[in-house]
């Protein structure tokens, strides 16, 4: 049975595992970037007291606001009307109740774990160019445990939705993959940063032939895994590893393959890019979605693409309410969990 037709036969609930964390958004020149890391784009593990010193020397105040690769996908996909399951570990503490406070709010089940350990954060960058380079302090997040996993949500699950950065907890990574086989799921997997693979390259090409039926990736996320930089050879690399492979390419739209066949998507291109955090989190979101509710390939790739597009026009990876109710009247979505602008 191919990827669709599991999903189908499974119904339309997506659970996503993965870090449960908080981001601060902050906008800052690369100057000031350069003083905290000479690193940009990507992902870097840092502790508390690390991201306490970077935001000194930062001037400009952040907004704090939910996030998390994974969660930001489930929150989306739950705002496009979505069954939505988020499974993490959170602190015991005003970020962590904030956290799931938010969740809930947006429609999402949470199935979260609690730890003395504070919450993760994330000090999220945004330079000029829009471009976001993280450094993240996992916190209670990175705790979540084999242990941890609640078996029913799997066994209920169409699609169990993970983030590549699960691999830096390897145990995890694979307790979840597993058990999300084992349930008969569809598996999803982005890859979530170049950084990522660089650093679990080979957890990950154990890992994905094995268990993974959907892989997404952008281009650098693609190159560090595939060794290419041609987009068709990355895509037929990652094809030929799952069912169904994404490439993701920014304003150059995406590919889709499965198999022999291959879908061009083009990008939702405007002048309102402001930040591209949560871009291909909120991509998968809509990709997911049109998945479970069974639409054609080219409609889940524009679905996508819309709430990609939306996300980049604001700061941070929520997109607002009119952005949501753009996304739900141009595909006709019921449902969805938007309301009126100013209501």
């Amino acid at each position: 049975m191919d990827v669709r037709s599991r999903i189908s036969a499974r119904g339309k609930k997506v659970l996503g595992v993965g870090s449960a964390l908080t981001d601060i958004l902050v906008r800052a020149s690369d100057e000031e970037l350069q003083t905290i890391s000479h690193i940009k784009g990507g992902m870097t593990l840092v502790d508390s007291d690390f991201l306490d010193g970077c935001m000194k020397k930062i001037p400009q105040a952040g907004e704090t606001v939910p996030g998390g690769a994974a969660c930001n996908t489930i929150q989306g996909l739950a705002r496009l009307g979505g069954e939505a399951v988020f499974m993490g570990k959170r602190g015991n503490d005003a970020t962590g109740d904030a956290f799931e406070s938010f969740l809930k709010n947006s429609g999402v089940h949470p199935v979260l774990s609690v730890s003395r350990t504070p919450s993760g954060r994330v000090l999220s960058i945004i330079t000029p160019d829009a471009q976001r380079s993280m450094f993240t302090f996992l916190g209670a997040s990175s705790e979540l445990a084999p242990s941890d996993i609640v078996r029913e949500h799997f066994e209920t699950a169409a699609i169990v939705f993970m983030e590549g950065y699960l691999f830096f907890n390897p145990d995890l990574a694979f307790a979840v993959l597993e058990e999300a086989q084992s349930s008969g799921a569809v598996v999803a997997m982005d890859l979530a940063s170049f950084t990522v693979v660089e650093a679990a390259s080979d957890l990950l090409h154990d890992a994905v032939p094995r268990f993974v039926d959907i892989l997404i990736a952008n281009e650098d996320e693609a190159y560090a895994y595939t060794g290419y930089r041609d987009p068709l050879k990355a895509l037929e690399y990652m094809a030929s590893e799952a069912g169904l492979a994404v490439l993701k390419m920014g304003k150059d739209g995406s590919l889709i393959r499965s198999g022999e066949t291959l879908w061009q998507i083009a990008a939702c291109n405007g002048n309102s890019v402001k930040d591209t955090t949560g871009a291909g989190d909120l991509w998968a979101a809509g990709f997911l979605h049109g998945l479970v509710l069974d639409w054609p390939m080219e409609n889940c790739g524009a679905l996508a693409s819309a709430c990609g597009y939306e996300v980049c026009c604001v700061v941070g990876a929520q997109i607002p309410e009119a952005g949501w109710l753009r996304i739900c009247s141009r595909f006709l979505l019921t449902g969805a969990r938007v309301s009126p602008v100013g209501s």
